[in-house]
């Protein structure tokens, strides 16, 4: 996967984690939408987590990245979202999973549990490692509440 457009959000403490990851995704090249948050003033995950959500869930943007402290409370409020797989991935190797396993859609960091380097590295997994497909998609087409 070719990964032109993306969008990324957390809050106040995945912000810095945030920027980092900002410029290296438009360093190459991808257009990026930012959610926020815009400073380190302590501001609540749900208030970035939908509108990022809803951004991916419509295709306005193909992946999307949110990053929080444990990553536990965007993720879960990520997930809410019917077309969302929001994944937490705190090395590569789960980052490459997520994608071809569970053709995850919102790369989820904890802020506080992750150095930047291996949040780097989750993130070239996340935005260069394809769906597999198969019979994973028998899977991946039962996780939404009918």
């Amino acid at each position: 996967m070719k990964v032109s457009k993306m969008a990324i959000g957390g809050d106040h403490a995945g912000y810095q984690l945030k920027n980092k990851l900002l410029k290296l995704l438009q360093n190459k090249g991808i257009e990026v939408e930012d959610f926020g948050p815009f400073s380190e003033e302590s501001c609540d995950y749900a208030d970035i987590a939908h509108p990022l959500s809803e951004a991916v869930e419509s295709k306005k943007v193909e992946l999307g990245i949110l990053i929080c402290g444990s990553g536990n409370g965007i993720a879960i409020t990520a997930n809410k979202h019917q077309g969302i797989r929001a994944a937490i991935c705190w090395e590569e190797e789960l980052a490459a999973l997520a994608r071809q396993h569970n053709d995850a859609n919102i790369l989820v960091l904890p802020a506080r549990f992750i150095d930047e380097s291996e949040a780097i590295k989750c993130l070239e997994q996340f935005i260069t490692v394809d769906f597999e497909g198969g019979r994973h998609l028998r899977r991946i087409e039962k996780i939404p509440v009918k």
